[in-house]
């Protein structure tokens, strides 16, 4: 026992701490897990995790809300941002124009009265999420209030024809897919209602299916053909491209794409945005296998990529979904484009008002994963703890956050980022390695467009970075990203260059004071352009916060 004792305590004694070996400051820095997240190891790192550790002072993850019944009143709205609130989601697969239209001026109500100190204000995001092409089934026996219950070994059989539209009963399926015959082939399988109901097909020429899990089917319920090439499909259906120009219309932020299988898809929503929606950023929903087998090319069209776990799940093993999940976050890592993981996060929380221990290790393994955003669907449209649930996302991606192995994930990210000659990414990496090395309370940055606080987050910095903008737009936008803190800044530029630029670093650093990122004689790396206008970031300096 003792030999085993005094090999442990050898084994013990090998692996290095970060804070024995590098003085640290008195000032205030993100100590939290900090000789965790410097080993030198991925295995010292995971031995290093201490339990009683403080988590990250400022989340980075960003969370992103979805606003239904039961967070749509401007109280609620005001209640869930101060838990934590950054992007607000709007499904468009429910509810009419007239009720969205409601919707976000309840948000913009919500989020303008909170507070009228321009040191607190949180700007929000507002996202359209489309229906997207759907194939659902028909009314069951004719009335929307019908349900008819599926025994399992029964046979059944599936019909497209427009006159069987209102037929569906215990024998007979109506699916609005004209082509169903001709994608499935015998032993496929088609899932109903997410999944709960299973078909087995027996006949392709009259689709004879036989019921593998049975259950109560009700009417328009959604219908999964996994592993079979919709090409002819519309990637924006007519429903969507009204959906798109209510969004344009109604000055939305973002708009998270349902059912992109292929570059074209996110052409074509951009095409249906129209040139008034060109600002919009466009965020491609993968949830199919087709999608996954795509995603280089859909990556490379859009703005960013949410990994729908739901349909995903369906369309592919559920055993296979963390594979897609690690690959879609590590491209997205990779390509610098911000990335949601979303579905059953915190589904428990719908009714309960607290998650499981999987739901909880599901979040922080997201935000471990890389994920920017992570997302809340059912727990804040339709359930009883909204607010709470946002609550507990924020506490979650905290302790995850300060968990990150910081060390190896800014030198793979530096490793994997091809040479430039372009200013600001170059500066953005000094910049990141220089917050590093200084143990920096905070980036700011000052930003036009948003492009450099998105070249900064690419870099992953452990401290918080202090976006300025004067674009509201890109305020809310940056909530895309991961560690960015836009804040807006009202006041007109000052005549003299460098006097408008010191007022906007101030502000930042007053930010940052106020928050808790960081007080006065920390040190804090800013970042700023030498000439007015976009495109021109290329000064890095590393001061002391008066």
């Amino acid at each position: 026992t003792s030999s085993t004792t005094n090999i442990s305590l050898s084994l013990l004694a090998r692996i290095r701490r970060y804070s024995d070996v590098m003085p640290l400051p008195d000032s205030f820095i993100q100590k939290q897990q900090l000789d965790a997240s410097m080993a030198d190891t991925f295995l010292e790192h995971l031995c290093l995790l201490d339990i009683d550790q403080e988590p990250i002072t400022a989340r980075n993850t960003s969370i992103i809300c979805t606003i239904g019944p039961a967070s749509r009143s401007i109280p609620k709205l005001q209640e869930m941002v101060k838990a934590g609130m950054n992007i607000a989601r709007l499904n468009f697969s429910h509810g009419s124009h007239e009720y969205h239209g409601e919707t976000i001026k309840n948000i913009r109500e919500a989020v303008e009265t909170i507070t009228t100190d321009p040191l607190y204000y949180r700007p929000v995001a507002i996202a359209l999420d489309t229906k997207g092409p759907e194939i659902r089934t028909g009314l069951v026996r004719g009335t929307a209030e019908q349900e008819v219950e599926l025994e399992r070994g029964a046979s059944v059989r599936v019909v497209t024809g427009e006159g069987d539209r209102d037929s569906t009963d215990g024998n007979v399926i109506w699916v609005d897919y004209p082509s169903l015959p001709q994608v499935l082939e015998k032993g496929g399988r088609i899932y109903i209602d997410d999944g709960l109901i299973g078909l087995k097909v027996l006949e392709t020429d009259w689709v004879e299916a036989l019921v593998e899990s049975g259950g109560v089917l009700g009417s328009r319920k959604g219908v999964n053909l996994p592993g079979c090439d919709l090409v002819d499909m519309p990637a924006v259906s007519e429903r969507d491209e009204g959906d798109l120009r209510f969004g344009v219309a109604q000055g939305v932020d973002m708009v998270f794409a349902s059912f992109i299988r292929c570059g074209q898809d996110v052409r074509e929503v951009r095409r249906a945005l129209g040139p008034f929606g060109k600002g919009i950023k466009v965020v491609s929903k993968v949830e199919s296998r087709q999608g996954v087998h795509n995603f280089l090319e859909i990556l490379a069209e859009s703005d960013g990529v949410m990994v729908a776990r739901g349909d995903l799940g369906i369309e592919i093993p559920a055993e296979k979904v963390f594979i897609a999940q690690k690959m879609m976050i590590g491209r997205c890592n990779s390509a610098g484009k911000p990335v949601i993981c979303a579905t059953q996060m915190l589904e428990s929380m719908v009714a309960h008002p607290r998650p499981t221990r999987a739901e909880g290790s599901d979040v922080a393994n997201a935000v471990l994963d890389g994920a920017d955003c992570v997302m809340l669907s059912g727990e804040t449209a339709k359930g009883l703890f909204p607010v709470e649930s946002v609550a507990m996302m924020h506490s979650i991606c905290r302790e995850a956050e300060a968990a990150i192995f910081q060390q190896q994930l800014f030198e793979e990210l530096r490793r994997l980022t091809p040479l430039s000659n372009d200013p600001t990414e170059v500066t953005a990496i000094g910049a990141v390695e220089s917050s590093f090395k200084c143990c920096a309370g905070a980036v700011i940055v000052l930003t036009t467009t948003g492009r450099s606080a998105q070249l900064l987050s690419r870099y992953r910095p452990r401290c918080p970075i202090v976006a300025v903008t004067r674009s509201p737009q890109v305020a809310r936008q940056a909530q895309l990203l991961r560690g960015v803190f836009p804040v807006l800044f009202h006041p007109l530029p000052a005549p003299v260059w460098a006097d408008d630029v010191d007022n906007r670093v101030n502000f930042g650093m007053n930010i940052g004071k106020a928050r808790g990122f960081f007080k006065t004689g920390d040190m804090v790396i800013v970042v700023t352009g030498w000439i007015p206008g976009s495109g021109h970031t290329n000064i890095m300096r590393a001061v002391h916060v008066p």
